[in-house]
């Protein structure tokens, strides 16, 4: 096992990886009082609900089940997840336990945020995405119809709990969903681990567990540098934004459906890539190292055939790295090296789209 800290003083919390580390003692050092709310889904419940429970003998348990997908983001799942928390009159020393991927654990955050003005939850992310990003750092929250993630708290967990047993029930697209985040964190702070990433693509697509063991702690250990620089993204901590501006536009003309985050973020990647050449900053050969790597990991690396210039715009101008009006990007300055700026040429931009949205 492989144990991280996230170090922000009293908030500081562990992140546990490996193979079995979802135990009734690791459990219990994190949960505070008698009362435990488990959210979960439709998919995850029938895989690991059971054997959660039978780690938490001793605790007075209720489970949240919510329905699965992106598109279930949305205020109404908070309010699921608290009416049932009053209805079975949890109290303040609660403790919630997010089981699942990216969007109960967002949804069991924001919630704990939010109930009794907050209590405790912990982190027991069962896809790669989750793993790698979206269980570490404390953000939490719900999609509006205007935008992605527009609703939420900045909210630490007590501990993430990353079993790795979990991988060996993910479905292949959703493996390399979770790999688009992995390289994301080579390309905006470690060009040695980029490296590894291209030398050791076949095995992490594989499932290789020493692969991805070392995939999941070279991320975490990078989130969590980012996060205790920049805990509230007042600067530093945007640059796990790469691609992300681009993606979030994706996933919101598809109406959250069919495309997963991680495919979406794939290919704003590349169009980050894309963008950091026309501003001078890489080399062209950049784009086609970047979209090899993704490709090799079966992700996309253009997005979908309908959309426009117009309709990456329409996205993107409501996207949160905003300020004062302004559009900022996560550009590269060199691999390793990113920047969030709103400095850039305006024109380049034009030109990305258009390249990116001619078939």
């Amino acid at each position: 096992m492989k144990t991280l800290t996230v170090g922000l003083g009293d908030r500081s919390y562990p992140i546990y990886i490996g193979d079995g580390v979802m135990t009734a003692d690791r459990l219990a050092a994190h949960i505070g009082g008698k009362q435990v709310m488990i959210v979960t889904n439709e998919t995850v419940a029938p895989l690991y609900l059971e054997k959660l429970i039978a780690q938490l003998d001793g605790f007075e348990v209720d489970v949240t089940q919510l329905h699965d997908g992106e598109q279930f983001k949305t205020l109404t799942a908070i309010d699921q997840v608290i009416d049932h928390l009053l209805t079975q009159r949890h109290n303040r020393s609660t403790t919630l336990i997010a089981l699942g991927g990216g969007v109960v654990g967002d949804i069991t955050g924001f919630a704990a945020s939010c109930y009794q003005r907050g209590v405790d939850f912990i982190q027991v992310p069962t896809t790669l995405l989750s793993q790698v990003d979206s269980s570490v750092g404390g953000k939490t929250g719900v999609n509006h119809r205007h935008g992605k993630n527009m609703i939420g708290a900045f909210y630490q967990p007590q501990a993430v709990l990353i079993d790795t047993s979990t991988l060996q029930s993910l479905p292949a697209r959703e493996l390399s969903a979770g790999l688009a985040e992995v390289v994301k964190y080579g390309l905006i702070d470690d060009p040695e681990f980029l490296d590894w990433l291209e030398a050791n693509a076949d095995a992490l697509v594989s499932a290789e567990p020493s692969a991805l063991v070392h995939a999941i702690e070279a991320s975490c250990a990078c989130k969590a540098r980012v996060v205790e620089d920049d805990e509230l993204e007042q600067g530093r901590r945007a640059i796990l934004n790469l691609g992300h501006t681009f993606g979030h536009a994706i996933e919101g003309y598809m109406q959250y459906k069919q495309w997963l985050h991680g495919e979406a973020v794939a290919v704003g990647m590349v169009m980050a890539v894309a963008m950091s050449v026309r501003c001078g900053y890489l080399q062209p050969d950049a784009v086609e190292r970047v979209s090899n790597l993704l490709s090799r990991m079966n992700l996309p690396v253009r997005p979908p055939v309908a959309m426009t210039p117009d309709d990456f715009m329409q996205y993107m101008a409501v996207d949160k790295k905003n300020v004062g009006g302004s559009l900022r990007l996560v550009l590269l300055q060199a691999m390793g090296d990113a920047i969030v700026t709103d400095q850039f040429d305006g024109d380049a931009l034009v030109r990305t789209l258009i390249e990116y949205t001619t078939h």
